[in-house]
């Protein structure tokens, strides 16, 4: 096979929709990676049911880059052997993180397929001074090492406003599998949608969200455009969310009811329509948006730490702290929605994935 190639199975499960968290790092208290629960995270993951795991993103935290770091290639190669060792019976998606200029993203792109990735998530963070130009022609040279998941990032941490045109042209590059939506802006959602809708590749990219303040009511829309003259309908599909590196045994069950929803078409019940809203109450409080999401990051880890899954929340920059409030704010929502949450079925496997100390 080719590097544009991906397997039929691995095509067919990301057009039909599934789950792909985007994987944390575990940190002991001196800051150094913590293999044991490194591992125990990925087979989480792999237990609840996902159907991926995106590794070296934002969650992992960019920072595993930096020289005197170096836990790229460690975390990536970690992850892919424990989904191997796994020896599922069923598809799963391996998603790692591209970040930096060209040359950087290569070797990354390079290193992910040399490790049995299926996609590289190609992050535009930290190229805030390149044209959308250069970005593409950026994403085509990707594109001819590693299927490419494109990916709208936020500019709140760390991306940048593009453009419809951008998306219009990204669209058409053979190598763009997929699309990763997290602007957490519903008009540069709609860019995106409809720019996919208006390429001739329409039918070859899956979309995914990853506004994690929006997740279930993008998983239920159908978008539709006259394109041409003819109607055009797409779904967003799946999810790659840092919202589902916690409680993920839920979201795996939510992702079957939606598409058993959208196989059925049956009506959509209005208990989804306020599990919705409960969501993204609970993304508020793990993501941290009153304080410009600084406290994202820890928050995912202090919901693991929780469940025993972490044995700290700490990141590689030490400056990366939960918010003043933020604490008290999960408390809540722990509280008001503990149907939400997967602690018993995470406290019943907590021994098997952790193994010996």
């Amino acid at each position: 096979m080719t590097a544009l190639q991906l397997k039929p199975e691995v095509d067919a499960l990301l057009q039909r929709g599934t789950v792909i968290p985007a994987h944390p790092l575990a940190l002991d208290v001196s800051r150094r990676l913590d293999e044991r629960r490194q591992r125990a995270l990925s087979r989480y993951y792999i237990e609840s049911g996902a159907g991926g795991i995106a590794v070296g993103v934002h969650t992992t935290q960019f920072e595993i880059r930096d020289p005197g770091i170096g836990l790229f290639e460690p975390v990536l190669r970690m992850a892919a052997e424990e989904v191997d060792e796994a020896g599922l019976d069923r598809t799963f998606i391996k998603v790692a993180g591209i970040c930096g200029p060209t040359d950087q993203a290569l070797r990354e792109a390079e290193l992910a397929v040399k490790l049995g990735y299926d996609l590289g998530l190609v992050s535009t963070g930290g190229l805030d001074s390149w044209s959308e130009s250069e970005l593409l022609e950026r994403t085509e040279a990707i594109a001819d090492v590693i299927p490419v998941f494109g990916f709208y990032l936020q500019p709140a941490v760390g991306g940048k406003r593009l453009s419809y045109e951008f998306w219009r042209e990204m669209a058409e590059i053979p190598g763009v599998k997929a699309i990763k939506m997290a602007p957490f802006n519903r008009y540069q959602t709609l860019d995106v949608v409809r720019a996919v809708c208006e390429s001739s590749r329409r039918e070859s990219i899956a979309l995914y969200t990853g506004n994690d303040d929006n997740i279930v009511a993008d998983l239920l829309t159908t978008y539709r455009f006259k394109v041409g003259g003819m109607k055009v309908e797409k779904r967003i599909v799946g999810g790659l969310l840092g919202h589902w590196a916690v409680w993920t045994r839920k979201a795996v069950e939510l992702m079957s009811q939606i598409i058993d929803l959208r196989e059925s078409g049956e009506n959509i019940p209005h208990e989804l329509l306020t599990r919705s809203m409960e969501i993204s109450d609970a993304n508020a409080a793990f993501f941290d948006p009153g304080h410009d999401f600084h406290g994202c990051i820890p928050g995912i880890h202090e919901v693991l730490r929780r469940q025993g899954l972490l044995e700290g929340r700490w990141c590689l920059n030490p400056a990366e702290q939960l918010s003043p409030g933020q604490m008290e704010e999960i408390d809540r929502v722990y509280h008001a929605y503990p149907h939400l949450n997967d602690d018993d079925f995470v406290h019943r496997h907590l021994a098997k994935w952790l193994g010996s100390p």
